[in-house]
């Protein structure tokens, strides 16, 4: 014991320093943030106001997890990296078997479990601001997750698509009165030729120069709908925007209403439940759709553009039709999400389609492991739950007083969870994933084989 005090004693000194520096770094990133704070006073002032103990409060804790991570966590690490390779653990085996029927099952009676828990007039937040909500980003992901995870193409303007799905539904259906089923497909096919649109300039580019060029092509469309008043009314946005209706009935308090017809009390956990049922088949023919074109030639083209464009070319496969599928093919979810949101929300502006939700949806697919369904379905529920499950933290405003608002700090969660992923899990949080085709027996690939450094 007293030979080994002092390596300890070295180790926490080591860790306290270290934490010291942390807490200094964080203190001055987070004073101009969070320390001080402009209000309004009744002469309608700006005034600066301070906020120290939320601002020492965040430091500590930061102070706090870097030494716990300095001291404990760091060398059980190094300690682990030494370790010779040991074969999975047979519950992980049974996990994996296992997971797939059950989040599918889950998801299947998420509103029923809502309602028992809950109640009817309960169960509509979370069915509504849970299970829609982040089944659209699972929808999102799993589309953007075409363009940059399969084809390795960097996409910053994918919420341009979402946008065109959106007023496509929106402004065909107040003007045509067309229904949701027709213009369902319809916004998809338009948001698909965007995207084809989007495709054609940007064949030659890769890396920063391609995102440059996608991040613009998403501000052209925000700024076309923002000053084209004519057709999209700018920042008003468009209002009253048609529903969704089962077979023609309405899920309204009409003597036509659903409630009505069927003999119920009426609820507005009805609708919730029936939008819910919708984009689960939306998000569940997107996965079935991608993992079927994985395996199709066009499929297997995109991970070889992935991996090496110029050895892509040189194996005669066509970069040009391969880039312009993945863009389209990715457009075309968004079109399908952007069109059921407007019928979920019934009104839709330019707010709701800045660049900010395209950077949510592509942390969404790194975060989760590019490439990988079931990554970027868990990183969706990580990061868009978490930010619904912060509205719900009323009890912190009697720790940090009535003004303090939870949601404000949901991005600088974000970019933690993100440092947090990058220093632990650098490829997301399925990092493996069996090959799309394989000749005698499924293998795992080796993360050391292919060029973004996961299987």
């Amino acid at each position: 014991m007293r030979a080994g005090a002092p390596g300890v004693q070295e180790n926490a000194l080591g860790a306290l320093r270290d934490a010291a520096r942390t807490a200094l770094v964080a203190f001055g990133l987070l004073l101009p943030l969070i320390g001080f704070q402009t209000v309004t006073n009744i002469r309608d002032e700006l005034v600066l106001t301070t906020r120290w103990p939320l601002l020492f409060a965040i430091v500590a804790t930061v102070a706090a997890c870097r030494f716990v991570y300095a001291f404990a966590l760091e060398p059980w690490l190094a300690q682990r990296a030494l370790r010779p390779p040991r074969v999975a653990p047979s519950w992980r085996d049974s996990l994996r078997k296992w997971f797939i029927p059950f989040g599918i099952g889950f998801v299947l009676v998420y509103p029923v479990i809502a309602m028992m828990v809950a109640g009817f007039s309960g169960a509509v937040r979370w069915i509504d601001n849970f299970g829609i909500q982040i089944l659209i980003y699972v929808m999102l992901g799993w589309g953007l997750n075409i363009v940059v995870g399969l084809a390795g193409l960097l996409d910053l303007g994918y919420v341009a698509f979402y946008a065109v799905g959106a007023y496509s539904y929106a402004l065909l259906a107040k003007t045509f009165g067309l229904t949701f089923w027709i213009l369902l497909p319809l916004a998809g096919v338009l948001a698909s030729f965007w995207g084809i649109l989007l495709g054609f300039p940007v064949l030659r580019l890769r890396g920063d120069y391609l995102a440059i060029v996608t991040l613009a092509f998403g501000e052209i469309i925000r700024l076309i709908i923002i000053n084209w008043v004519a057709l999209t009314n700018g920042y008003a946005g468009i209002i009253g925007i048609p529903r969704p209706t089962l077979f023609g009935i309405p899920f309204d308090a009409s003597d036509n209403g659903f409630a009505a017809v069927f003999g119920l009390e009426f609820s507005p956990v009805y609708r919730v439940t029936f939008l819910y049922y919708i984009v689960l088949a939306l998000v569940l023919l997107t996965c079935f759709v991608t993992l079927r074109l994985r395996r199709l030639p066009i499929g297997r083209a995109w991970e070889a553009l992935r991996e090496d464009e110029i050895a892509c070319r040189s194996l005669g496969i066509n970069t040009t039709n391969a880039k312009l599928t993945a863009f389209a093919m990715g457009a075309m979810f968004a079109g399908f999400a952007g069109s059921f949101f407007a019928a979920r929300e019934s009104f839709i502006s330019p707010e709701s389609f800045t660049f900010i939700e395209s950077a949510t949806i592509l942390s969404i697919v790194v975060l989760g492991g590019m490439g990988s369904q079931i990554g970027v379905a868990l990183a969706a529920i990580l990061l868009i739950g978490a930010t619904e499950i912060m509205r719900q933290l009323d009890f912190l405003k009697h720790i940090f007083g009535p003004t303090f608002d939870p949601t404000q700090y949901r991005m600088l969660l974000v970019g933690l969870a993100m440092v947090l992923m990058m220093i632990w899990r650098p490829r997301g949080l399925i990092t493996t994933r069996t090959p799309s085709v394989f000749l005698k027996e499924r293998k795992v690939i080796s993360a050391d084989l292919v060029k973004e450094g996961r299987g």
